[in-house]
């Protein structure tokens, strides 16, 4: 669906790349609840290569909440994030913590159209695609996105923060 279409069941997300102006397509799948990783489901159901599926992380990086956007495939460098930012410490954020600053819900959170813009890093690995796949707002919907718009609209910064 391209963002001309709007999307039955709107999210913040897509509302937010809508008035950027910014193409993205969505892709819609059955969210099973019993899956252990939202973002390695999502690439298994949409057939997709995980390196190309990204996940939102949130994290506390002294003492204020931070994004990480990195490759479903592997784990957040909480010490590369701190370094990043500019920052001493990190450590993942409370989930509850995590949904309030967001306005969605762990497995379903998108790095666009939070309720508040927290500081972002995408991984430098998305610059390599020319789309990624990122949560579009609720659990069992991904938007396909060039990762420069992403860094545009997000406002992020990239640097490798991604480890296998």
């Amino acid at each position: 669906m391209s963002r001309k279409q709007k999307p039955a069941g709107g999210t913040p997300a897509t509302v937010a790349l809508t008035a950027a102006g910014i193409e993205y397509t969505l892709h819609p799948y059955e969210h099973d609840p019993r899956a252990e990783s939202y973002g390695l489901e999502a690439a298994e159901v949409l057939g997709l290569d995980p390196a190309r599926v990204f996940k939102t992380l949130m994290a506390s990086v002294d003492g204020r909440l931070a994004v990480a956007v990195v490759p479903v495939s592997g784990q957040l460098d909480l010490k590369a994030l701190a370094k990043a930012l500019g920052a001493s410490r990190a450590a993942m954020a409370d989930k509850a913590a995590a949904e309030r600053a967001t306005g969605y819900v762990v497995g379903g959170i998108s790095p666009v159209g939070q309720k508040r813009p927290h500081p972002t890093v995408v991984d430098a690995t998305a610059l390599g695609h020319p789309t990624i796949y990122v949560s579009a707002g609720r659990r069992g919907l991904d938007l396909e996105i060039a990762p420069a718009d992403l860094v545009a609209v997000t406002g992020a910064t990239t640097a490798e923060v991604g480890r296998s």
